[in-house]
């Protein structure tokens, strides 16, 4: 027996020790795989070996526990093997599994050492534009306003309901009307506006639809009677009908268009709508397809309209594939890029470069960079989630028992050696 053995697991085993105190370290790390020692003997030619050494030191890739986290920008993958995708200001890339990232002050989404996430942006309509991933960039400017263009509306109007005594059509009276209803729309500069619909019954199952914009009366056409005025807006009782004639329903209470009549497919269309106050004159579609005439109450069963006023960035959501969605202050939202992930034939060849990241190699395989989502080799995305360090640290303290041991051991050799050089010294 010589030293050689002895010193070579006393090697191997600090090398081991070295491994398991890096996986203890990083046991709170997101996004941090643990490593493992791998040891191959030595021989030279010889029935004795002499000693181990370290073959490599690889890898386990596997997932980490998902914890939800309070930040929106926090993202984990789940179900997949794939990898962030960053590049550094100098344009090299690298991959990941730390999904902590934030936005820096030009936009682009960044992890803590400044590495940008890669993506896909997005057109002027919101659709992912696609092509080769590139440092993913969010618009962080204020969402313009969008005229109303459209509203959708269905109504109930009850049929046990009686024509009006009170003639004409008074919208400063209700005993002149059976029902009417409020939707805010609004004009190009983003402006909100009350459009009021009145129902007047006419007969049986026949019933007449007026109209007041910001209480200023609607011709047939829905644009206003007069334009607004510093001297205020004319009489409200001054509104026309807006349907040319009547709203009919079936013996079944269904909505029909009879003639003469604007109402055409359930439809009305309004033009010239001009508020005076710097925006275009609007112009849309009302559709009341759906609108019935049954034996209950007045009542509205839907109403949605397009368009909305100005509003500011508040928050960000990340989804399953990868789209990452702007809110904002005036309830909508948009789509503003959408993540990339890469994947590999063999993670276990991919270069540590520290700070959670790697560096793909000629080992590990060209990158396999596409769109997350659900059943994918790269698997999804959950924001406002972290995945843990993938560190079981039970097992790793009841290694670092046995590493102890095998250290003890492989020093009690040593000694052992030296006693018997002793020995031999000792001889006369």
């Amino acid at each position: 027996m010589g030293f050689a053995q002895g010193v070579s697991g006393l090697n191997a085993a600090a090398s081991n020790l070295d491994i398991i105190g890096n996986n203890i370290a990083n046991s709170g790390t997101i996004g941090y795989k643990s490593g493992t020692v791998q040891f191959s003997d030595v021989y030279a030619g010889s029935k004795a070996g002499l000693g181990t050494k370290v073959s490599s030191v690889s890898q386990n890739f596997s997932s980490g526990s998902v914890q939800s986290s309070s930040r929106a920008l926090d993202v984990a993958i789940v179900d997949g093997d794939g990898f962030f995708r960053m590049a550094s200001a100098g344009g090299d890339i690298s991959y990941g599994r730390n999904g902590q990232f934030d936005v820096d002050k030009d936009g682009f989404v960044v992890n803590a050492g400044g590495l940008r996430l890669t993506g896909f942006q997005v057109g002027a309509n919101g659709e992912v534009a696609g092509g080769s991933p590139t440092p993913l960039q969010l618009n962080t400017g204020a969402m313009p306003p969008k005229a109303s263009t459209s509203i959708v509306s269905k109504f109930n109007l009850d049929s046990r309901e009686t024509t009006p005594t009170v003639a004409p059509f008074d919208a400063n009276n209700s005993a002149s009307y059976n029902f009417s209803n409020t939707a805010t729309v609004f004009d190009s500069l983003g402006n909100s506006h009350q459009l009021s619909t009145y129902f007047v019954k006419t007969g049986v199952n026949a019933w007449s639809s007026y109209g007041t914009a910001d209480g200023y009366p609607l011709t047939a056409t829905g644009a206003m009677v007069a334009p607004p005025t510093a001297a205020g807006p004319p009489t409200v009782a001054n509104s026309v009908a807006l349907t040319d004639g009547n709203m009919g329903f079936d013996v079944n209470g269904l909505l029909t268009a009879e003639a003469p009549s604007t109402l055409a497919g359930g439809k009305m269309s309004f033009a010239g709508l001009d508020f005076a106050n710097g925006s275009n004159p609007m112009a849309f579609t009302a559709d009341v397809t759906g609108t019935t005439q049954f034996g209950v109450s007045n009542d509205v069963k839907k109403l949605t309209q397009d368009g909305f006023k100005a509003g500011q960035l508040s928050s960000y959501a990340i989804n399953g594939d990868g789209t990452v969605t702007g809110k904002y202050t005036n309830e909508q939202s948009k789509n503003l890029g959408q993540i990339v992930l890469s994947s590999f034939i063999n993670p276990g060849g991919l270069q540590p470069k520290g700070d959670n990241v790697w560096a793909e190699t000629a080992a590990s395989g060209q990158p396999l960079t596409g769109a997350p989502g659900a059943g994918t080799k790269l698997g999804s995305l959950v924001g406002g989630a972290l995945e843990q360090s993938n560190v079981d640290l039970t097992a790793e303290l009841v290694n670092l028992i046995i590493a102890q041991r095998t250290y003890q051991a492989n020093a009690q050799t040593v000694k052992t050696q030296d006693q018997v050089v002793q020995a031999l010294m000792q001889m006369r």
